[in-house]
């Protein structure tokens, strides 16, 4: 079967491998034909030629797996061995090996659902970081009337500002380096700075900091910080996504002083929060158009994948056509 395998920084290459076999299976595992896959930031660094060492990752760190990395995905089950899912469903979810860029994948029963196949695969693929947020979002308890502010407008800092809008945030401040004031009413956006974090926060009056701060920019250390010393006391600072660094300095003055709740984790509950992700989205369709800007054939991953690493305004989330 096909495959795509990153050969070195910035570069795929097409590969012939054997392909899984159905009869394998292990329990709880599903064999998936992708049709669809989105280009998460989170995958990225890999992309620039960062060392993987994530557990659930088939290869090694310097030698990735090909398929390799891409984690959200929409696909065909062909064989199953996971109660919920038959041949021939469609699916949405996790390539839970970070393998998704292949012709056939393996992967963990429990990070997929079902979806409306009324949208196409390459819609329904914003699902998956759909529901990533709706979980962390959980997480911050009642936002009904708080100002809030989401550091990083990309794709996954939007659908954040989206959520906390609609449950029932007061003011919703979105940051970023890149202009996305097109972006701010159909994402719920009250309030657009196009800045640095470090800039907006230096310049924040006492009376406007927000009471919870969402980092969802990730792949530096500073930013963490900011969202410190931004937050108002008593308020709470979610950091989202997964860390390229093991360590990030903290001021544990300000921290302490401010007496900040800190929180981050990764998406429990991966087929309740997908399913959803689809009541969601049926409730708020306005984002199945606008949320995919640009769609590549798998062919055509490593230009998809070289724009994912240079935002612009009007760019929100790339996908890939797999099918």
């Amino acid at each position: 079967m096909w495959a795509h395998r990153l050969r070195g920084p910035f570069s795929f290459e097409q590969v012939e491998i054997d392909a899984p076999r159905a009869d394998q299976l292990p329990d709880g595992q599903v064999l998936l034909a992708p049709r669809a896959g989105g280009i998460c930031g989170s995958d990225l660094p890999y992309f620039k030629g960062l060392p993987f060492a994530h557990a659930a990752s088939r290869g090694t760190p310097t030698s990735p797996a090909p398929g390799f990395p891409l984690h959200e995905v929409v696909g065909e089950v062909v064989a199953s061995r996971h109660p919920a899912h038959s041949a021939g469903d469609l699916v949405v979810g996790w390539a839970s090996s970070f393998d998704g860029l292949a012709e056939l994948v393996v992967t963990d029963g429990e990070g997929l659902a079902g979806y409306d196949t009324a949208l196409a695969p390459t819609t329904a693929v914003m699902l998956q970081p759909l529901a990533c947020v709706l979980y962390a979002v959980e997480q911050l308890g009642d936002v009904r009337g708080r100002t809030v502010a989401v550091i990083g407008q990309g794709p996954i800092g939007l659908l954040f500002s989206h959520v906390l809008k609609a449950r029932g945030a007061g003011h919703v401040i979105g940051v970023d380096r890149v202009d996305r004031s097109a972006a701010a009413a159909t994402f719920g956006v009250d309030e657009t700075v196009t800045a640095t974090a470090t800039m907006w926060a230096a310049t924040l009056a006492e009376a406007d900091r927000p009471s919870a701060v969402v980092e969802a920019v990730g792949h530096q250390v500073t930013t963490l910080e900011d969202c410190l010393q931004c937050a108002a006391p008593g308020g709470q600072v979610l950091y989202f996504g997964i860390p390229d660094d093991p360590v990030y300095p903290l001021d544990m003055l300000t921290f302490l002083r401010k007496s900040l709740v800190l929180r981050a984790g990764v998406t429990l509950e991966r087929r309740r929060v997908l399913r959803d992700a689809g009541s969601y989205l049926a409730e708020h369709p306005a984002l199945r158009d606008a949320y995919v800007t640009d769609v590549h054939p798998v062919g055509d991953v490593q230009a998809a994948f070289a724009q994912a690493v240079q935002p612009r305004p009007g760019q929100y989330k790339i996908a890939l056509d797999l099918g």
